[in-house]
């Protein structure tokens, strides 16, 4: 007789990720407020989670009726750096046009190492994260390969950057593809050669712009990642809290931020701030 852990209650924050240790696979936390649950113990056993109609603010920890840029209250989301649309496109930065919504905010967020990097999650990306994000970031986006490339100092310079590549390279994943784990290996070095000769020259006119030193060529291997999965879906079913508050089914598998059941998948971290019991 399979034994039931008795249900917890909390508000959902994204799932804790660190990398497996000695190249064994990725590590996975569930928080539901103050709790915490091993997800890697838990698979090949059911697991079920009831959404108890309440959301919470991230930020402010009102209630909510909705939630915002995933896990925000509408006042937040309106008000707060970042919830606005430079975080998503940082190219945008209006800083330096004194428009910024909270600029102490900014400094400790946006004026920092960013990295510039390839990544293996469904096919080649680029993308871009605060150096102290690293790994963190890849292992959200269900990356099995990652390659840092270059180092600038601001968010905006990193957006600047972000936009060169994305003339050759895709900048976002196909997530039905990264849950069927139909991603091959494949050589992050050579395109990070390829992209680099073919951007020479707009990443050299950006280095005229902000300084020669600002954006830095990095010289570090790739890294890959192995998840804990039991076994791929064939078919991509998605789950949502406001469609049908239950999700349950034995827990197959945890890629990105998302649970693989028997049953279907569910991103939790589109949830973040929803109160749920978990069992």
């Amino acid at each position: 007789m399979i034994e039931v852990a008795p249900a917890v209650q909390g508000c959902l924050s994204k799932m804790a990720v660190a990398p497996g240790e000695q190249g064994g696979a990725v590590r996975y936390t569930l928080r539901a407020g103050e709790h915490r649950l091993d997800l890697n113990a838990r698979l090949g056993q059911p697991l079920r989670l009831q959404w108890t109609g309440a959301i919470a603010c991230t930020h402010c920890g009102r209630a909510t009726r909705k939630s915002f840029a995933q896990g925000y209250c509408y006042p937040c989301f309106t008000r707060l750096a970042q919830c606005d649309t430079c975080i998503v496109k940082p190219e945008t930065c209006h800083f330096d046009a004194g428009t910024c919504r909270e600029p102490e905010w900014a400094e400790r967020h946006c004026f920092q190492p960013h990295v510039i990097y390839l990544a293996n999650s469904s096919g080649l990306k680029v993308g871009i994260t605060r150096g102290t994000q690293v790994p963190t970031r890849w292992l959200d986006q269900g990356a099995i390969q990652a390659l840092p490339i270059l180092s600038v100092e601001t968010r905006q310079q990193s957006g600047l950057v972000e936009m060169l590549f994305k003339e050759e390279v895709a900048d976002r994943t196909n997530w039905r593809a990264m849950l069927k784990g139909e991603v091959e290996p494949m050589d992050l070095l050579t395109e990070r050669d390829r992209l680099l000769a073919r951007l020479e020259s707009g990443l050299g006119q950006l280095r005229q712009r902000f300084g020669a030193d600002t954006i830095r060529l990095l010289d570090e291997p790739p890294v890959s990642f192995d998840y804990p999965v039991l076994e791929f879906p064939r078919k991509i079913v998605s789950h949502n809290f406001d469609k049908k508050p239950e999700v349950a089914g034995t827990l197959l598998g945890l890629k990105g931020q998302y649970l693989i059941l028997d049953s279907g998948v569910i991103n939790l971290r589109k949830f973040t701030g929803y109160e749920v019991a978990v069992s």
